[in-house]
């Protein structure tokens, strides 16, 4: 039986009552087929977890903390496997590969450090403790473009906080996360952590179980409504990370060369599969032309292929469905704007698109106003900061986004006015498990990550108790 392959429910490794197959978006093909579970067995993990939760609860925290290590421990143990996994079944270059595996042992030996001690403090005719309880059961939802990251920074805050926990990743990069379900079989109380997959069809169930207190779910932002609509009758809590159209905003007074490079990093990393990544780029007239060939040159010159290719910078979409969006989005860029690096597809097996860089484009096109989440980067001219800032603002979306300049101060004046969970200043995708993450407008609710992660999986509970 190869690692990774079984679905965990109730402490045990088991077959699904179907099976899921899993493809290589560098090859197009099947390179691995895994347990999927039935409803009944979707069931079977939620009344699992609701029957561990009052006795993990009870362990406390520093237990709970000592079993989290130990499964950190275990996922360094095969970290080549779960690299040598997420090149074939996400597609990433091996070096991103690595670096996200190790982030994802980072965050849980994080989250396994901290503590939400009681908090009494002395009231008229009385004395009041502030306590942090588990929620219950816990349903994790998790999307294809982290398949290790995320899972693990859902996992970790639900479980140390006294929580039982059904994790769902998405159908096609559903290995990652049975590895650490395989690996937590041998660590954690049974029913504690129980991971099941599906092919779309078992989301609902977990969002309107009555036995299911929260939802922590990463994804769309039209999945996160839906998410919200199902889970409104039984109140259940909830955690939406969701889109984002991320801006930045680049000043006539930078270092065209160095910033160009850093932007180029930021909105094609993992392919521009990445929620935070810069979507849109609002540039000073005065260095719009040298700015957006400055960008355009790097993409000409980026290595696209496989990722176990050690040349390769980018791999491919991660599937199909992506790939079809993005062939879309580079239409839209050739209609709305001037393409003046890629505009095309690789011919042959696989999803691979080439980095594109348009130009003289308006936010009216669907390819600024939308997440497009590719490979595809918009570069807007605007007169100044103040015009960027509005036009930026005018989003339904706020996950992230930056302003450029070379001098901090005035940059910072204008990250203050932007309307972003997280603004960065001369950086972008900096982030880490001890930076809170929340997103704005339309990009989600509730905060991710820290001590404020950590609590959004507790209930308050005050004791009020007379002198």
């Amino acid at each position: 039986m190869k690692f990774g392959t079984r679905l965990l429910i109730d402490g045990a490794l088991v077959e699904g009552d179907h099976t899921l197959d899993v493809i290589n978006p560098a090859t197009g093909e099947v390179f691995a087929t895994v347990a999927r579970a039935s409803r009944a067995q979707a069931e079977a993990a939620i009344a699992a977890a609701k029957k561990a939760q009052p006795a993990w609860d009870a362990l406390g925290w520093e237990a709970r903390s000592e079993r989290l290590q130990a499964l950190a421990d275990a996922m360094a143990q095969h970290r080549d496997a779960f690299i040598d996994t997420m090149v074939a079944e996400q597609g990433k270059p091996r070096r991103e590969a690595a670096d996200e595996v190790d982030y994802s042992i980072a965050f849980i030996r994080n989250f396994a450090g901290l503590r939400l001690p009681h908090k009494a403090f002395g009231v008229s005719g009385g004395r009041v403790e502030l306590r942090h309880r588990p929620l219950g059961v816990v349903a994790g939802i998790s999307p294809w473009n982290f398949p290790l990251l995320i899972p693990a920074a859902k996992i970790a805050p639900a479980l140390m906080a006294g929580n039982t926990m059904v994790m769902k990743p998405a159908p096609t990069t559903p290995i990652l996360t049975l590895m650490i379900g395989e690996l937590a079989a041998g660590i954690l109380p049974a029913g504690v952590l129980n991971v099941i997959t599906d092919q779309n069809d078992l989301g609902d169930l977990l969002t309107s179980h009555p036995d299911i207190a929260k939802v922590t779910f990463t994804g769309s932002t039209a999945t996160g409504r839906r998410i919200m609509a199902s889970a409104a009758p039984t109140l259940k809590r909830l955690t939406l990370e969701l889109g984002g159209n991320d801006a930045a905003i680049v000043l006539d007074d930078v270092n065209i060369e160095e910033t160009a490079e850093r932007i180029f990093n930021a909105a094609f990393f993992n392919t521009g599969q990445a929620c935070l990544a810069i979507k849109r780029v609002y540039v000073a007239d005065a260095i719009y032309d040298a700015f957006s060939e400055a960008v355009a040159r790097r993409a000409r010159e980026a290595i696209v292929g496989p990722g176990h290719d050690p040349s390769s910078r980018f791999g491919p979409l991660q599937n199909r469905q992506q790939f079809e969006k993005a062939k879309h989005f580079i239409e839209v860029a050739h209609r709305d704007g001037r393409v003046i690096a890629g505009g095309t597809v690789v011919e042959g097996p696989g999803y691979f698109v080439r980095p594109t860089v348009v130009r003289d484009i308006d936010d009216a096109s669907e390819l600024v106003a939308q997440e497009q989440f590719c490979p595809v980067l918009p570069i807007i001219r605007v007169a100044d900061g103040e015009e960027a800032l509005s036009r930026a603002n005018r989003s339904d979306f706020g996950l992230g986004g930056s302003v450029w300049s070379g001098d901090a101060a005035r940059a910072r004046a204008l990250a203050e006015r932007m309307q972003s969970g997280t603004v960065w200043v001369n950086q972008h995708l900096n982030f880490g498990p001890e930076v809170p993450l929340a997103g704005a407008k339309q990009s989600g609710i509730g905060v991710e990550w820290t001590e404020l992660g950590l609590a959004e999986f507790c209930q308050v509970n005050v004791i009020n108790q007379a002198a």
